[in-house]
This record gives C-alpha cells, sequence and structure tokens, in this order.
C-alpha cells in the first residue's frame, strides 16, 4: 500500500460520523439472507473476541462496550405471513462501582 493509499483511507475513516453515549441511533437495511448471515457472524465473532463490539456504516461508526448477561429473544409467527423475528439486546458497561459496606 503506497503512502497515498493510507492517507486517503485515513481521511475517510475520519469522515466517519462517531455515534457516541448520549446519542440515539437507529439505521435499518434490508439485505440477502446472505449478507445478514455474514453480519450476524461478524458480531459474533466480536462478542466472543472481548468486550467491545464496532459497528461501521458508510458514513459512521459505532464503538460500544458491552457488558452481560446478552438477552436473546426469538418470536415465530406462524399464522399467515410466517416471520422469525431474532432479536439481541446488548447492555453497556458502566464505570460505576458498588457501595461500600460499612
Amino acid at each position: 500500500m503506497t503512502e497515498t493509499d493510507t492517507d486517503s483511507r485515513d481521511e475517510s475513516e475520519d469522515d466517519l460520523t462517531l455515534i457516541r453515549e448520549g446519542r440515539d441511533f437507529e439505521q435499518e437495511y434490508r439485505l440477502t439472507a446472505a449478507e445478514a448471515g455474514r453480519f450476524l457472524v461478524e458480531v459474533g465473532e466480536q462478542l466472543q473476541a472481548g468486550d467491545e463490539l464496532t459497528l461501521t456504516g458508510d458514513e459512521w461508526t459505532l464503538p460500544f462496550a458491552f457488558g452481560e448477561p446478552v438477552e436473546l429473544e426469538i418470536d415465530y409467527e406462524g399464522y399467515g405471513e410466517q416471520e422469525l423475528e431474532i432479536e439481541l439486546e446488548i447492555p453497556g458497561t458502566t464505570d460505576e462501582t458498588a457501595p461500600t459496606v460499612d
């Protein structure tokens, strides 16, 4: 990679909006099953690897330090137009410590 390639990559990373604490953010995508599967695998790998998850879109990046437990909900609607919904709720971490008992 040339220095010019590195500079242009750094500039494009700097152009991303950083989504941080104190701001709500929501983005919805319509993907193929294969694309959604790749995304879920990548999320799973980050969840297994450590305690921070980083999601990046075309114009934004969202670093998220997560805690435990993670909540997984599976909802299946079997009547009419069948639908399967898989929801994952990942709690954030906190810097707070428990109070002391004297």
